[in-house]
This record gives C-alpha cells, sequence and structure tokens, in this order.
C-alpha cells in the first residue's frame, strides 16, 4: 500500500471533480465514435480492437490491486469483485465479438482517453476493495447491498438485451442504421447506456463507499451526454422517429 487513506479519497475527490468538468464538456463536444464518428480526430483504428484494447486495463486493474492489495479480502469484497470480472470480461471479450462493424473504425485519441479512464476507475474501485474496505457478513442481508444487487443484476440484463438489438439491427441486407424497436426501446433511444448507469448505480449501493461512487457519478457524465446525442442525431435522421421516446430516463429525459 504506497497511498495513505486521506491522501486516496482526497483523490477520489478530486476525480469526482473532473467528472462534472467533463460532464459540461460532453454536452458541447460529441465523441466521435460510433455514429457520430469523424477522421478529423487524428489517425483511426479498427473499432472491434479499439474496444478490446480500452476496455482490458479495467478487466485487469481492478482485480490485481485488490487481490495484492494489504487489507482483509472480505466475503463481499470478493463478491463485488467478481461482479466486475463478469461485466468486464463480457466488455472487454464478449462484446467486441458480438458487434458487426466489419470496416467501422474509432480515432486512437478516444481510444487513449477511454483507456486512461477505465486505468483510474480500476484502480479507485480496485485499490479501495484491497486496501480500505471492510464488510462483515451481515451486510449480505442488509437493504443496501440486496436493492443494489436487484438493481445491478437488471442493468445487466437491460445492457446486453439492448446491445443484442443494436447489434441484429445490421444484416447481410441492411448495413446502415435503422430505427431500433420493441422492448425499452419503445420508452428511451438508448436503453442500453440506461443499463450501464443502473448497473453501476446498484454496484455502489452494494459497496457503499465513496471510492466506487466515483463509478456511477463518471458513468452518468459521460453517458447522459451521449445518449442525448443519440437522441438528437436519431430525430435529425428520421422524420417518422417516435416522438414519445425519452433519451435515456423514461418520461424524464
Amino acid at each position: 500500500m504506497f497511498l495513505s487513506e486521506s491522501l486516496f479519497y482526497s483523490f477520489v475527490e478530486i476525480w469526482i471533480g473532473i467528472a462534472f468538468l467533463v460532464f459540461v464538456i460532453n454536452l458541447k463536444i460529441k465523441a466521435p465514435y460510433g455514429r457520430h464518428s469523424k477522421t478529423t480526430w487524428g489517425p483511426m483504428i479498427d473499432n472491434k480492437l479499439a474496444w478490446f484494447l480500452m476496455e482490458l486495463p479495467a478487466l485487469l486493474v481492478c482485480p490485481i490491486l485488490f487481490f495484492i492489495g494489504t487489507g482483509e479480502k472480505t466475503h463481499i469484497a470478493s463478491f463485488l469483485v467478481l461482479l466486475w470480472i463478469i461485466h468486464y470480461f463480457n466488455r472487454t471479450i464478449i462484446f467486441p465479438l458480438r458487434i458487426q462493424t466489419k470496416g467501422k473504425k474509432m480515432p486512437i485519441i478516444i481510444m487513449i482517453f477511454a483507456i486512461f479512464f477505465n486505468s483510474i476507475n480500476g484502480f479507485i474501485c480496485g485499490y479501495y476493495l484491497g486496501n480500505f474496505s471492510y464488510y462483515a457478513s451481515s451486510w449480505y442481508y442488509s437493504y443496501p447491498f440486496i436493492i443494489g444487487f436487484i438493481l445491478f443484476f437488471a442493468g445487466f440484463i437491460i445492457n446486453n438485451q439492448s446491445d443484442h438489438v443494436l447489434i441484429h439491427l445490421r444484416n447481410d441486407k441492411n448495413k446502415g442504421y435503422t430505427i431500433p424497436k420493441g422492448k425499452l426501446f419503445n420508452y428511451v433511444s438508448c436503453p442500453n447506456l440506461m443499463g450501464e448507469i443502473i448497473e453501476w448505480l446498484g454496484f455502489a449501493l452494494m459497496a457503499f463507499s465513496l471510492p466506487i461512487l466515483s463509478f456511477p457519478i463518471w458513468t452518468m457524465c459521460n453517458l447522459i451526454p451521449r445518449a442525448l446525442a443519440h437522441h438528437k442525431w436519431y430525430h435529425d435522421n428520421f422524420e417518422n422517429y417516435p416522438k414519445e421516446r425519452k433519451a435515456v430516463i423514461p418520461w424524464v429525459l
């Protein structure tokens, strides 16, 4: 352990402050990948390879720091790390293999930003769980843990089911964008992003700590502006896009 608890928490507070600054920037500047991709942001990299490389730090850093940390490895902390691994194994290994984006590219600078974010985020969560966290076995039966687990599981399902719908909009006959329909797409333009927000809010509730809470704060600061940009893009590109749909929160936003 090379950071004191007070210094670590100061770092987390600064990181959260940066998240709100990034939120404002994201509202003004659309990250140029996916449907918003631009070649004016410098050299490009294959989309699938970029997804793998930028998610890999999160998959590795958090578990490694947890296991080498000097704190007590409680069953609950270990369970939280297991959920982390399940999520990021899916995002790092499975998701890039599923997406049908042959020939699509992403600016390398966007991949580098994502690698940096995932490295810091993995560091904060892994370092906290491996060094400073302590959970009594009774925490398993607490309301925050139970509600948090339900939210995490629900968000994971929503995220993956929505990704499944989006992935299968593309096929040999249709290689462009179309209006997604069915399930939560009837209510919001980006249920995949909504699911990820719900998932990490649930994770933070299970962990019940400021360092872990920094993750869903960053998730919302990144994904809410992204969802708003997607929502506007749909309305700009499809005259028949459903007017009643919201961007990421049903009936609200």
